[in-house]
């Protein structure tokens, strides 16, 4: 039996009682690092630890050797296998998902590759926190799934390189060393899981004293609207729309919905990665506990905790047209960019006028702040001054 390695804690200890399973039974094993390029415990510090930095992982990352992708099997390495063999979905006990998924399969993965090598990733690194441009890769859930594989992808993008090299284009040079820079950060969090298997409902970072999370009736409220997207903050509510109809969300506007939940309602980020598991299609435990983490400044090389995202600076920064708000809270269509963007500053009069069904903001951001600075002050048991908002 062949299999490809996993690194969570749960996962080796599933894996490791299969090991027994099959040795009881006689019947020969052998498993395969798949998932990753440079399997955890390979890129350490010069003292043999793990990187709890992704600056210097990275640079390790980048300059080690890649192997190719392996050669497609042919039908005679193939087990017969017939769909009278194989349980439905239904038997496996899921049901047809309510998000409009995108099309599976190799194929399919292989044609979101192609295309975005073609053109978008050499506008990479200046269009990839703009939601409203569709201009990231898509590949992440094929990532999750195994229906592309990691070295097959870092092929295409060195090819990619190598182009713009030739070309002398070294924007698009950089550009690329972006998105495999991307990819780096999926092995980082995953090393950062294996060495750190309790990080899964643990915070990465140790403080003083326990961080204060509100868990009241009024917070559980404020978690649903924000499951919903009914926080009245345009841009949060557009990512968590977006969630729910398509089982993805932009990675800019991942950060923004982590942020708002720990910084602004100051709700454990436990409870948006459970959400998050519970509804992404590219849930992935090592990327989106690391994520997770890092927004709320609990993780290994997290946003310090007084560097707090502005929900309507993020959103004009990023959406200034408002496309991608209005692509997903459709209240909000026929409103100016200006009035969503300022949408917490206007009179409540003047939201029902523009958008009568579209909902107040559920706390005030400026407000929240200082108390998400004095929360983490408490927690780390001193008292700094100074705070930057982003």
């Amino acid at each position: 039996m062949f299999w490809n390695e996993d690194y969570s804690g749960l996962a080796r200890e599933r894996d490791a009682r299969v090991r027994m399973a099959l040795d009881d039974a006689g019947v020969a094993r052998e498993t395969r690092h798949d998932a990753v390029h440079h399997e955890p415990g390979t890129i350490t510090t010069n003292a043999g630890d793990p990187y709890a930095v992704y600056t210097y992982f990275w640079k390790k990352w980048r300059d080690r050797d890649k192997h190719d992708p392996f050669d497609a099997p042919t039908a005679d390495d193939l087990a017969a296998v017939t769909g009278a063999d194989l349980p439905t979905v239904e038997e496996l006990g899921f049901s047809e998902p309510a998000a409009d998924v995108q099309e599976a399969g190799t194929a399919a993965a292989r044609e979101r590759l192609a295309a975005f090598c073609e053109e978008a990733i050499y506008r990479y690194d200046e269009d990839r926190d703009y939601p409203g441009k569709h201009a990231t890769s898509r590949l992440s859930t094929d990532l999750k799934w195994g229906t592309v594989g990691v070295r097959e992808v870092y092929e295409a993008t060195a090819t990619a390189k190598a182009e713009a090299d030739a070309d002398g284009d070294d924007d698009a040079v950089g550009a690329v060393e972006e998105f495999q820079s991307q990819l780096a950060w999926r092995e980082f969090y995953t090393q950062v899981l294996w060495a750190n298997p309790e990080v899964v409902d643990r915070n990465y970072k140790e403080y003083e004293h326990d961080i204060e999370w509100r868990d009241d009736d009024e917070a559980m409220a404020d978690l649903q609207a924000w499951k919903e997207g009914e926080t009245g903050y345009p841009i949060v509510d557009a990512g968590m729309r977006q969630l729910k109809a398509e089982a993805y969300m932009h990675n800019r506007v991942r950060m923004i919905v982590a942020s708002f939940l720990t910084k602004d309602l100051l709700l454990d980020w436990r409870h948006g990665y459970a959400h998050f598991k519970e509804h992404l299609a590219d849930h992935d435990t090592a990327n989106d506990n690391g994520g997770w983490q890092w927004a709320a400044s609990t993780g290994t090389d997290a946003q310090p905790y007084f560097r707090i995202f502005n929900p309507m600076t993020q959103g004009e920064r990023y959406d200034p047209d408002a496309e991608y708000v209005k692509e997903y809270v459709p209240e909000l269509a026929s409103v100016s960019a200006d009035d969503v963007h300022s949408w917490h500053e206007l009179s409540v009069g003047r939201r029902r006028q523009l958008a009568p069904q579209y909902p107040d903001p559920v706390v005030d951001h400026s407000e929240m702040r200082e108390r998400a600075l004095s929360m983490f002050k408490r927690a780390r048991g001193e008292e700094e001054e100074g705070a930057s908002a982003d």
